[in-house]
């Protein structure tokens, strides 16, 4: 009876071994899967982030061929219908207040744009990047940064009180880069931002809306390339999926909005005259305009075959005056 008994435990003994052997086994088999799919998952982790490394070491080196201190004379080229990512932006600055726009300013063309900030305020980087230019200049930006980003935008940030990063460090968007300053040929605290590609300025107003802190859109889209610093042909502003345009340097069209260009051609400059012409004699009439998104009372005048002077003693405003999304501007 007694080895009865010792023979069926150890009956069930071996049988529970063989079944959570069994029941192991299968545990294992329906794990592998998934410790390969993670290991895939983690494979291509590191893989993008190598990639991204590598595009922040380089940045945009698909249409740059150079990495020098000089902040117009970049070399490259610029492909036609080139996008400008926008996405993954950050604010430089929460200020929304702009106190000078990019156009003509006594005498020459002021580059950029004016944002208020006061000294000490900090100031954070765009995108993405790697800082080309970190100098300081006292008879112009005073201490100020270039920075280039992925995406083939460059963006400068002048008249900061300090720099936060050095030459060739890479940097994150909102990353703080400065502090706020009155550094350089500047009447007061403010921050001096510049958009640029190859060199060549774009007015930051068609890709970052201040007053908003939001940018115009996901995408800038240079329509017709730059080629070793000089604009071969007009730029465009994709606005959402229905794509409107809003172009640059177009005095054939006057639904556009327009700001200056550097390489304006003797033909376009000939076809504004006419145009200026033939509406001096068709309208005799009263104009007025009302103000869109991004427009300059620079843009504006070449829109409408005037001066900004002339804009300015019409509506009792001054060149420095701030224009709001449907307010409206007599043009004659």
């Amino acid at each position: 009876m007694i080895i009865s008994n010792i023979s069926k435990a150890i009956g069930i003994v071996l049988f529970s071994m063989v079944s959570l052997s069994s029941f192991a086994q299968d545990a294992i088999a329906r794990q592998a899967p998934s410790d390969r799919r993670l290991k895939d998952i983690r494979n291509v982790k590191l893989n993008n982030t190598a990639a991204l490394s590598a595009d922040l070491n380089n940045p945009a080196a698909n249409i740059y061929t150079d990495w020098t201190e000089n902040i117009r004379g970049c070399s490259g080229v610029v492909p036609a219908n080139y996008k400008i990512d926008l996405r993954g932006f950050c604010m430089p600055t929460p200020s929304r207040k702009v106190n000078s726009l990019f156009g003509p300013r006594w005498g020459r063309q002021h580059e950029g744009l004016d944002i208020k900030v006061y000294i000490g305020d900090t100031i954070r980087a765009a995108f993405d990047g790697k800082v080309r230019i970190c100098k300081y200049n006292g008879r112009g930006y005073g201490y100020y940064l270039v920075l280039r980003h992925p995406n083939g935008l460059e963006t400068l940030y002048g008249h900061l009180s300090k720099q936060l990063v050095k030459k060739d460090q890479i940097v994150r968007a909102g990353e703080p880069i400065g502090l706020g300053g009155n550094t350089g040929k500047s009447s007061g605290s403010h921050l001096h931002f510049e958009t640029r590609v190859l060199g060549q300025p774009i007015n930051p107003a068609l890709l970052f809306d201040f007053e908003h802190q939001d940018v115009t859109s996901d995408f800038y889209v240079i329509r017709n390339g730059i080629r070793n610093g000089s604009l071969a042909a007009r730029t465009a502003n994709q606005m959402g999926a229905n794509e409107n345009q809003h172009t640059m340097a177009s005095a054939a069209n006057t639904n556009d909005r327009t700001t200056d260009s550097s390489e304006e051609s003797a033909e376009t400059k000939q076809n504004a005259v006419n145009k200026q012409s033939s509406r001096k004699k068709t309208n005799n009439k009263a104009v007025s305009y009302s103000v869109k998104k991004g427009d300059t009372l620079f843009s504006i005048a070449r829109q409408h075959g005037t001066t900004v002077e002339k804009l300015c003693r019409l509506n009792g405003i001054k060149s420095t005056s701030i224009l709001r999304t449907g307010q409206t501007i007599k043009c004659s």
